[in-house]
């Protein structure tokens, strides 16, 4: 196992095995430290607890903001609340999930792109709205969806080597 994995998840048992409910703040922290929690290191974080490696993975599952696989280069969030809605976000997420390659909750084949529903971002007045990274972006369209997504990765020129 790499050391940073390891070191982020020991530090984590460290700094939460005593404490009353320390399963979700320790997720927290090892999904914050890595971007995931490893599957191979739940039974770890069980035996730390004095739970199941079925109560630790049933928490994991549970909730959509831990992931089990590393993350996307980039994460895309379309916001799905109801004056996004109103505003076409049910089509960009079609079109998101085109262009990306992927499912809501997924990532593109690649690792460049996850996608992510949200629910409400406060941009109800310019919507519908997106968040790229941490980037906000509102009165999103198809078109202007491609062209955010272009300036993330530019393609490299066809002569470069």
């Amino acid at each position: 196992m790499p050391a940073p994995k390891h070191d982020a998840v020991a530090a984590a048992i460290d700094r939460h095995r005593t404490r009353p409910g320390a399963l979700l703040p320790l997720l927290h922290d090892v999904q914050h430290a890595l971007g995931y929690v490893p599957a191979d290191r739940v039974g770890e974080i069980a035996a730390a607890l004095n739970l199941s490696r079925a109560e630790v993975h049933g928490v994991i599952t549970f909730y959509h903001h831990f992931r089990q696989t590393p993350p996307a280069r980039h994460l895309v969030q379309v916001c799905q609340a109801e004056a996004c809605r109103s505003m076409g976000a049910l089509d960009l997420t079609d079109h998101a999930r085109a262009r990306l390659g992927c499912a809501m909750h997924g990532r593109s084949d690649d690792g460049r792109y996850g996608l992510e529903p949200a629910y409400c971002f406060g941009m109800c007045a310019s919507s519908p709205a997106i968040m790229i990274d941490d980037t906000l972006h509102a009165r999103v369209g198809a078109a202007q969806f491609d062209r955010l997504i272009d300036a993330l990765d530019p393609a490299p020129p066809a002569n470069a080597k």
